[in-house]
């Protein structure tokens, strides 16, 4: 039985040498170690030897089954090692090779000037207010001084949902949610998408950007408004920006106004950027009408404001003298890098 223990100690170690994979040590294991394996038989054996003989013989049997579980540990850290040496082999970086290079994407043009009037009004005391782009009428139309058979409503080719619910035409509705939720004193914008049933042209889209401003405290003047208006024009175009205003009539404000800034390709001479005018109108503005604080609470006898809007994209048409508002949309890499 020595040397049947001897051999099997022999053939375990010559056959774990020879493994070349984790499933073949574990065949291995198997063969010698396991329930039916081949130490397991000798040692099902013990019984018919000589009480003299019994202990001899199972210290032995204890020392084979040791070198062979640790012949085994050492040929399974041997594959190991040798697996991450080819590893590490196949994986080594050649670092004299040339790097390759990363694409970095940049912000929008609507985003970088978006960005740039945000920064302007946050620094006069602005903040910058949200709401919802699927609306009540009562907020984008009622509680502006716009009743069911206004005729204003005729020019704003609403999207209907319901009777009740539309896809916002203007960001007036955030300031009227504003003034409900907040009193005096106010200073806000509120940028965002609107949505009118215009043809898909190259100065006009069916989806656009607003951005709308708002100013309640007491002693409130036409004074503030126009100053103000001139100091974003100034920040926005550079410090020789000229400004005008032209008296117009909206529901929401009165009295109303209408902001040109003095064609900047042309100095107020007349070209084909201004259309020959001069000047090129930016904006809407004017005091808050007194039945829109009403609607909100606001007393028009203790309070008073001023509201201003423009369309984001024709700033930017402006700013970088894009001729056709599709482009902004349109996903086109060749225009996009340009800025």
């Amino acid at each position: 039985m020595k040397q049947q223990l001897e051999a099997i100690r022999a053939a375990a170690r010559q056959a774990l040498e020879q493994a070349a994979t984790e499933p073949d040590i574990e065949a291995l294991r198997v063969r010698f170690l396991g329930k039916k394996g081949e130490l397991t038989g000798i040692l099902k054996q013990m019984g018919g030897l000589s009480a003299e003989e019994r202990p001899v013989i199972g210290q032995l049997a204890n020392q084979v089954r040791a070198d062979i579980e640790g012949a085994i540990e050492s040929a399974r850290a041997h594959i190991k090692e040798k697996a991450l040496a080819e590893k590490l082999k196949a994986e080594t970086l050649d670092v004299t090779m040339p790097g390759k290079q990363q694409i970095l994407g940049h912000k929008h043009p609507l985003d970088k000037v978006l960005d740039e009037i945000k920064e302007i009004f946050l620094g006069m005391g602005y903040s910058v207010a949200e709401g919802p782009e699927v609306e009540y009428d009562y907020y984008n139309f009622e509680a502006l001084n716009l009743p069911k058979d206004h005729p204003a409503r005729d020019t704003q080719d609403t999207f209907y949902i319901t009777d009740n619910i539309l896809l916002r035409t203007q960001t007036s509705p955030v300031q009227v949610r504003v003034m409900e939720k907040q009193k005096p004193p106010i200073r806000v914008i509120a940028p965002g998408r609107v949505y009118r049933s215009d043809a898909l042209d190259a100065t006009h889209s069916p989806v656009f950007h607003q951005i709308e401003g708002l100013v309640v405290d007491k002693d409130v003047t036409m004074g503030d408004l126009k100053g103000t208006l001139e100091e974003f024009a100034k920040r926005l175009y550079g410090e020789e920006a000229v400004v005008r205003f032209r008296p117009h009539h909206f529901p929401f404000t009165e009295p109303s106004a209408e902001m040109d800034v003095m064609c900047f390709e042309c100095g107020g001479k007349g070209c084909r950027l201004c259309k020959g005018e001069g000047w090129i109108e930016i904006l809407g503005c004017g005091m808050v009408h007194p039945k829109v604080l009403q609607n909100c609470d606001i007393d028009p006898e203790e309070y008073s404001g001023f509201a201003f809007g423009m369309g984001l994209e024709r700033v930017v048409m402006r700013r970088y003298g894009i001729t056709d508002l599709r482009l902004f949309y349109e996903n086109d890499l060749r225009f996009l890098h340009q800025f």
